[in-house]
């Protein structure tokens, strides 16, 4: 039979308890018997010597012995003792529980005789354990008190208890300590069935959502709603299987995306290329299509530059060659490349500086990609005849690059999107064949890895904004050396 852990722990604790209970109680049920023998023998000796000090005048007198014998039996009575007078030869003068139906009392007062009675093995004890020479038909406790008379001893005040008291007193305790032990094994099954419901059946659910998570199926949720360790486990858990659900969503689309965008250019090459070669397209007409050819080239090169520059931001390898630069000079720069683009389209710039030269700490080649993507970004979306405005500030420790335009803006409930990989608004796919929907993303990454923020503020039909910060790097006046200042 195959015990699951908390079976094996149950009964593993069980075990413990059970004997532990049976070990400690018979160590303590010794202790405890020693404890009420010795102050029994004790209380039984001073009740032993109370009486021969107090009797002993009247010991050898029969007719006295008779007139206190009613005394000591009432003393036994009470006590639950049992008193007995012996002399040195083992002759019981006076006997408390003693009836003289059985046996006659002769003319010396004897009532009965003990064989063998001999109190020389006592020692220095004062008590002994057992039938007491024969006469109890079960063991008794016996005190000893000698009867001296003259400095001559005479005999014994003897007090016996019966040993079943001693265990009905040790068992009242222990009937007590059972009674806790039984309360106490309630309680830890309170505690069990606890365990159970708030531990067991919570760790069971995760132990099988991580089996259904390897198995694959990431829409398993383990249900738990508990406020603690594991219901925090649990809840990290849905959330891991929702995002790796959400991962597995996205490179099913990444695939798709990327496989429509490898196939369509690749597939105009294919076929203009082949119709080229057979003579479909006559050679005054070659010119035009090899233009073309040559169009969806440059697309599949730009698709696999952005694709290889995503891949390199990984933010566990990506390693960045941080430097001082010129932000002023380097959006000059960049404008310069989309001359010919904006001529054609009569798309102009308005340049706005804070000072005539801006220094910023950063991957200047990288945030010069930054640049150029939210500019074609903005050149996309912009309509013919129109303005595109940058304007680069000043606010505390950081330099703020806005970079806005006036087209036709994005969608309210597209914005949280735009930052995705391979996303393409309508109008990006319907005026620009060339986009990947890649170059946001790589805006984002490279942001990012420079610890960075980047924020778009976008109004359909008016145009749309996008602000990223970076790092002053301030000009000390008095040694001429570029301090850099980080926020």
């Amino acid at each position: 039979m195959k015990f699951n852990l908390m079976i094996k722990y149950i009964c593993i604790y069980i075990l413990i308890a059970v004997l532990g209970f049976a070990c400690v109680s018979q160590m303590i049920h010794r202790i405890e018997y020693r404890r009420v023998y010795d102050s029994l023998a004790d209380d039984m000796y001073r009740q032993a010597v109370s009486i021969a000090t107090e009797y002993a005048p009247n010991y050898f007198s029969n007719e006295k012995l008779r007139l206190i014998e009613l005394e000591l039996k009432t003393i036994s009575k009470l006590s639950g003792s049992r008193i007995m007078f012996i002399n040195t030869s083992g002759e019981v003068t006076l006997d408390s529980q003693y009836t003289s139906t059985n046996e006659e009392v002769n003319e010396n007062g004897v009532l009965y005789t003990i064989n063998d009675f001999n109190l020389d093995s006592l020692g220095n004890e004062h008590c002994i354990k057992g039938n007491f020479y024969g006469k109890f038909n079960e063991i008794y406790v016996s005190a000893f008190a000698p009867i001296t008379n003259a400095f001559v001893m005479k005999g014994y005040v003897v007090v016996h208890l019966p040993e079943s008291i001693i265990a009905e007193r040790v068992n009242t305790t222990f009937n007590t300590n059972y009674i806790t032990w039984f309360t106490i094994i309630l309680l830890n099954l309170s505690f069990i069935i606890i365990y159970i419901t708030n531990v067991h059946k919570p760790a069971k659910n995760i132990l099988t959502a991580i089996t259904e998570y390897g198995k694959g199926n990431l829409s398993y949720r383990t249900g738990i709603k508990h406020k603690d360790e594991l219901g925090q486990i649990a809840v990290s858990l849905d959330y891991m299987a929702s995002k790796l659900a959400e991962m597995d969503q996205f490179q099913q689309r990444f695939l798709s995306n990327i496989s429509h965008d490898f196939r369509s250019p690749l597939t105009s090459i294919k076929g203009y290329l082949e119709a080229i070669s057979d003579g479909t397209i006559p050679p005054e007409m070659q010119s035009k299509y090899i233009d073309i050819v040559l169009f969806e080239t440059d697309r599949l090169t730009k698709l696999t530059s952005n694709i290889l520059t995503l891949n390199e931001l990984d933010p566990k390898t990506v390693c960045l060659e941080s430097n001082t630069f010129d932000i002023n000079a380097l959006v000059k720069h960049t404008i310069e490349t989309f001359e010919g683009n904006c001529k054609k389209r009569k798309i102009h710039f308005q340049l706005t500086y804070a000072n005539e030269k801006q220094l910023v700490h950063g991957d200047k080649l990288k945030i010069g990609q930054v640049i150029y993507n939210l500019i074609d970004n903005a050149i996309k979306f912009s309509n013919d005849n129109s303005n595109i405005y940058i304007t680069i500030t000043e606010k505390g420790e950081k330099v703020h690059i806005s970079i806005r335009d006036v087209g036709c803006g994005i969608p309210k409930e597209k914005l949280p999107k735009i930052w995705d990989r391979f996303y393409k608004s309508d109008s990006s796919r319907g005026r620009d064949k060339k986009g990947s929907g890649l170059g946001l993303s790589i805006v984002k990454e490279i942001l990012q890895a420079h610890n960075e923020n980047i924020d778009v503020i976008s109004t359909e039909g008016v145009g749309s904004e996008f602000i990223f910060t970076l790092p002053i790097v301030r000009v000390s006046i008095l040694n001429g050396e570029a301090d850099r200042t980080n926020s």
